[in-house]
């Protein structure tokens, strides 16, 4: 399988409201570490736009560079792996495996150190079993017998 291969496909919040879901294709390598069981999940809000709650250009371009920013710090290193990208509902939900908080604050804090204060929610928690993961490659399956998903490079 590719290196940083994702998946993307349009899913519903609890409310019926489209989320974007991007996912991760080549976690194995990383998965298969005991150690990376920690889930992170950094979540920011913004004004949503439009009928399906989507960001304005303006966030839009900020959500990108903050996405960008934590791939950029990532690269060739074991820190986290980001794993899921939920984008709907009036926030951008990161969603990372790591095997220490205090290492992913340290990384969460140098990564966005060049963007303005940000109104973030960090939310972690131990999921040696991935569920979060796997939860979203299931839905991913339907999406996929629908024919609802692309895969991206």
């Amino acid at each position: 399988m590719a290196k940083n291969e994702w998946f993307t496909f349009p899913a519903s919040d609890d409310d019926g409201r489209t989320v974007i879901v991007t996912g991760r294709l080549d976690v194995e390598k990383y998965r298969s570490r005991e150690r990376n069981s920690i889930r992170v999940e950094v979540t920011l809000p913004y004004t949503p736009e439009g009928e399906f709650g989507f960001p304005c250009e303006k966030d839009a371009e900020l959500l990108e560079k903050i996405t960008e920013a934590f791939e950029e710090a990532l690269k060739g290193k074991n820190t986290a792996l980001l794993t899921g990208i939920y984008t709907g509902s009036g926030e951008r939900n990161w969603v990372f495996y790591t095997f220490s908080t205090e290492v992913f604050g340290s990384f969460l804090n140098r990564t966005l150190a060049p963007f303005p204060t940000l109104p973030l929610k960090i939310y972690a928690e131990n999921d040696p079993e991935w569920a979060e993961y796997d939860e979203m490659r299931t839905i991913c399956s339907t999406a996929v017998e629908a024919g609802l998903t692309d895969v991206i490079d």
